[in-house]
C-alpha cells in the first residue's frame, strides 16, 4: 500500500467517519479517489490533512470532513443530476459521480481549472460527468433544472441562479457565512417557495467574489 493511499485510509477512518457521515457510499468514493490528483504537485502533501489546500490563487478544496457532510446533507440519489459549483480541479466532481447519474461541474474561466478537472477525472475514468466554463454566479442555465446543486466555498448570499436552476424537490447545498461564522445550510425547493435548514457549523473560505459587501461608516 502506497504513503497516499494509507493517508486516503487514515482520512476516511479520523475525519469521515467519526463526524456522523454514515453513507456508505460516501466514505467508499473517498475511500477510492485519489485526491491527490485533484491538486497541484505542490499542495499534495496537504491532500488528506484536515485542512483546506489551494488549488489556484484565492482558491481552496473544502476540507473532507466539510465535504463528506455537505454532501450527506443534499441526499443524493443514483437518479440525480447535479450540480458542482466551483470544483476546482475536479474531486468533488468525482466524488459525486460516484453517488447521482450526472454530474456536471462548473469551473470560472480564468484560472485554467475546467481543463485540469477534465484531464483529471478521464485519468480516473469517470464517464458520467463533464465539466464547463461560465459565471459562477449564473450557473449553467442551459443545462438545469438540477436536483442537487453543491458549492465548494463559502458564500455571504447563494446565487439567485442557484435556487432558480432548482427542480421542485431540488436542494442547494452550501456554507453560509458571516464573518467568523459559517454554516452548511440546505436549501430546498418547493412549488412555490425554497426553505432551508442549517445542517452543521464550519468556516470555509469566501468563494471569490462571494464575499460581503463592504458597508463604509460616515
Amino acid at each position: 500500500m502506497s504513503e497516499f493511499e494509507t493517508a486516503r485510509l487514515a482520512m476516511v477512518n479520523s475525519q469521515i467517519r467519526p463526524n456522523d457521515v454514515t453513507d456508505h457510499r460516501i466514505q467508499d468514493a473517498m475511500a477510492d479517489i485519489p485526491r491527490e490528483r485533484f491538486l497541484p504537485k505542490s499542495q499534495a502533501a496537504k491532500a488528506y490533512a484536515d485542512t483546506e489546500a489551494r488549488v489556484a490563487e484565492g482558491r481552496y478544496m473544502l476540507t473532507p470532513r466539510d465535504l463528506a457532510k455537505l454532501i450527506q446533507a443534499a441526499d443524493i440519489l443514483p437518479t440525480d443530476v447535479v450540480l458542482d459549483v466551483a470544483c476546482g480541479r475536479g474531486y468533488s466532481t468525482a466524488v459525486l459521480a460516484r453517488l447521482a447519474e450526472t454530474v456536471v461541474g462548473l469551473e470560472q474561466k480564468d484560472l485554467g481549472l475546467a481543463e485540469k478537472a477534465t484531464d483529471a477525472l478521464n485519468a480516473i475514468e469517470t464517464d458520467n460527468a463533464a465539466v464547463v466554463e461560465g459565471e459562477l454566479s449564473k450557473g449553467v442555465p442551459g443545462q438545469g433544472p438540477f436536483n442537487v446543486i453543491i458549492v465548494n466555498g463559502a458564500v455571504a448570499e447563494p446565487a439567485q441562479a442557484w435556487l432558480d436552476q432548482l427542480s421542485v424537490g431540488g436542494r442547494l447545498a452550501v456554507i453560509v457565512r458571516d464573518g467568523t461564522v459559517g454554516r452548511a445550510r440546505i436549501y430546498t425547493k418547493a412549488q412555490n417557495t425554497v426553505g432551508d435548514r442549517d445542517v452543521f457549523d464550519t468556516t470555509a473560505p469566501y468563494l471569490p467574489g462571494f464575499e460581503p459587501e463592504a458597508k463604509f461608516a460616515f
